[in-house]
């Protein structure tokens, strides 16, 4: 078995991060808060390193453990299909696109040009769409407990952030970045049909 060391050192990352979210001081909150977060009015105030840095930031214990789990089953099997450096380039451009969706939807369809947004999810969404469009009759635990083919728990994934988002913006919702999903989960099925669809029937899992 190939260690997967992209995904080592982005959960690596994940982890640093959160732990300097802990730092008990205002001042370095608000600097977190500036840096590590991204939003459209964040951007136009011209931090675009923000698109990225967000994706690698967490400042709740429960989003981290989540995201790290789900890049964890997802993102070894497909470093190891991939390539690691191929990987990790489509793992930064899912994120990267997950970031500027969410602040384009929140500013142009939402009209919160102030929400801001941190956490992997975008780029975990394009690694789940890209797993499933590879693989679509893999089972997979859709919220970690019902089973299903890949490519269903896809089509259900997207569906409920597309309701989500819709909730949101009718005033109600919740406060989860379904943009940023939306966003992702794109990059995956672009990146598939344009990059990977050749490779499909030669695919299998690598665990």
């Amino acid at each position: 078995m190939n260690r997967t060391w992209t995904v080592s050192l982005i959960l690596l990352i994940n982890v640093v991060v959160f732990i300097a979210w802990l730092t008990p001081s205002i001042e370095h909150f608000r600097f977190m808060e500036r840096n590590f977060t991204v939003s459209w009015i964040g951007l136009a105030d011209g931090r675009y390193w923000t698109i990225l840095t967000s994706v690698f930031s967490h400042n709740m214990l429960l989003h981290l453990l989540v995201n790290m789990f789900v890049l964890q089953s997802f993102g070894s099997i497909l470093e190891r299909y991939l390539g690691a450096w191929t990987f990790l380039k489509f793992y930064l451009l899912a994120g990267i696109v997950g970031s500027t969706t969410h602040a384009l939807l929140s500013n142009f369809y939402l009209g919160l040009p102030e929400q801001a947004a941190l956490g992997a999810s975008g780029a975990i969404a394009g690694l789940v769409l890209l797993f499933s469009m590879l693989f679509p009759r893999e089972k997979i635990l859709l919220f970690a407990i019902i089973p299903m083919p890949a490519i269903v728990g896809a089509i259900l994934f997207i569906g409920l952030d597309i309701w989500g988002l819709t909730a949101q913006a009718k005033g109600g919702g919740l406060p989860i970045g379904h943009g940023a999903h939306l966003g992702g989960a794109a990059c995956g099925i672009i990146y598939y049909f344009r990059a990977l669809r050749g490779r499909r029937r030669h695919a299998r899992v690598y665990y």
